[in-house]
């Protein structure tokens, strides 16, 4: 079949999406869900110019079951990579919400952070120096903060938002710090502690030469981004870890993958959706979380 032949049967079962039989329907849906999201504009442009509320749902329904396959195969690809950017990670979550989102826009606004902690780095500061300046010009100068009065608002999941109100949840603050600390060479990575999303940073020769005869880690210190990048050891990390009721594994101690940190983010935004009513997108979000978890 060539391309006209095949734009032909395409736009032929479009037509048929008012049809009042459901079997009817049912069988051009399969159909069509066979085509990708470039079909979206057709499906537009019929629930613009029909007044049949059940075309107008069903039209709906397709568009973001389209969608959301796309989606989810740029979602899986980016997991199938070795190491796959944090940031693109980042915006292909809050693509699920927004998909017309404004990548160009978004890494701009990345960039224009991470030119302004730059200029105020230099070679002969140490890491902890560092972090003190990336620190006071995130939280300081940007007033960057999680958002307590609205832990479980979606809209604190999305890097969009994050970037726009200075606001997030745990998660996501902590994951456009690590970013932004990423592009700037500073090597920062997640800690998964249940609820408390920690980011510690690496460093193999020091953290060898400070750290106790038995202790082997990469990880120099940790910086709790919920309380301005506040920094800590890991005796007091081992004494908040009891404080919680947490057994100091080690798994608690070190980093863990980006894919981790994505899935993190991704609980938060299914539990977000559950509570404020969307139950209708938590499947996605959920089968988004599979994803990733298969890729570990």
């Amino acid at each position: 079949m060539n391309r006209t032949e095949k734009n032909r049967r395409t736009n032929a079962l479009i037509s048929l999406m008012d049809d009042p039989d459901p079997a009817v329907y049912e069988a051009v849906e399969q159909e069509l869900m066979k085509e990708s999201a470039k079909i979206i504009p057709e499906l537009e442009l019929i629930w613009e110019t029909t007044y049949d509320e059940i075309c107008q749902s069903r039209i709906e329904n397709l568009i973001h079951r389209l969608r959301f396959n796309d989606h989810y195969k740029s979602f899986r690809k980016w997991s199938k990579q070795q190491n796959p950017d944090l940031a693109e990670g980042f915006i292909l979550a809050s693509k699920y919400h927004f998909p017309d989102l404004n990548t160009d826009r978004i890494l701009r606004r990345i960039e224009e952070i991470r030119r302004k902690v730059w200029v105020e780095l230099n070679n002969s500061l140490t890491s902890l120096e560092k972090i003190t300046v990336l620190n006071h010009i995130f939280f300081q100068d940007l007033g960057f903060s999680v958002d307590n009065g609205n832990y479980y608002s979606p809209k604190n999941c999305f890097i969009n938002h994050v970037l726009e109100t200075g606001q997030g949840n745990p998660v996501s603050i902590a994951l456009l710090y690590t970013i932004i600390a990423n592009q700037l060479d500073l090597q920062v990575k997640f800690v998964d502690i249940p609820k408390h999303p920690l980011l510690a940073y690496v460093d193999r020769k020091i953290a060898a030469k400070v750290h106790p005869e038995g202790i082997d880690t990469d990880v120099l210190f940790y910086i709790n981004t919920s309380n301005k990048g506040s920094i800590s050891g890991r005796r007091e990390l081992e004494f908040q870890l009891r404080r919680s009721g947490l057994e100091p594994v080690r798994r608690f101690f070190e980093p863990s993958s980006s894919r981790c940190f994505l899935s993190r983010l991704l609980e938060v935004t299914e539990k977000s959706y559950e509570l404020n009513g969307f139950s209708d997108k938590t499947a996605d979000i959920h089968q988004m979380i599979a994803i990733l978890n298969s890729a570990k």
